[in-house]
């Protein structure tokens, strides 16, 4: 038996929390391995991920091995107002992200080795608890994007042409 609290509809609550997405980052990025990770937010951040009040655009992740750290840059959290003044937080700081020693280091290393970036691609909850999923990204080109564009274009024509047959 789960010890999950359901609304009245039978629905796990946080299923309907926002999920915030970085859509810009499988565009820009060829995404070849992902790690969830968990964040380390104050009060008023928690409430404002909770209303669904932060981007990821311009987001990126800053390994370090010693001590494996990795720190997330340039995400933008808005402000909470209902926290008052003294408790706001500051919407741009760098956050520590919450992952095992050995998947930090594994993870940095790789991204040094391919000489990629490590992008955030999504923040979620999972049991209350807020989540970032985080992928080695490596840049894609002008032909690349193109490539890509065209394939999504050519399945959206197929699915509508199947869809039409029925």
């Amino acid at each position: 038996m789960s010890d999950r609290k359901k609304s009245k509809s039978g629905e796990d609550p946080s299923a309907r929390e926002p999920v915030i997405e970085n859509r810009k980052s499988r565009h820009d990025y060829a995404i070849t391995e992902t790690l969830e990770c968990g964040l380390r937010l104050v009060g008023s951040e928690v409430k404002s991920l909770r209303k669904g009040q932060a981007s990821l655009a311009e987001g990126w992740i800053l390994p370090q091995l010693e001590p494996p750290e990795l720190r997330l840059l340039n995400v933008t959290i808005a402000e909470y107002p209902p926290a008052g003044a003294h408790r706001q937080h500051e919407p741009t700081r760098q956050r520590v992200l919450l992952a095992h020693r050995r998947e930090i280091i594994k993870f940095a290393t790789e991204a040094k080795a391919k000489g990629a970036t490590i992008v955030p691609l999504k923040i979620y909850w999972v049991r209350g608890r807020a989540k970032i999923l985080i992928g080695i990204g490596l840049g894609k080109k002008q032909h690349d994007k193109r490539e890509s564009i065209a394939k999504r274009e050519d399945k959206r024509d197929m699915d509508r042409a199947l869809s039409r047959r029925r």
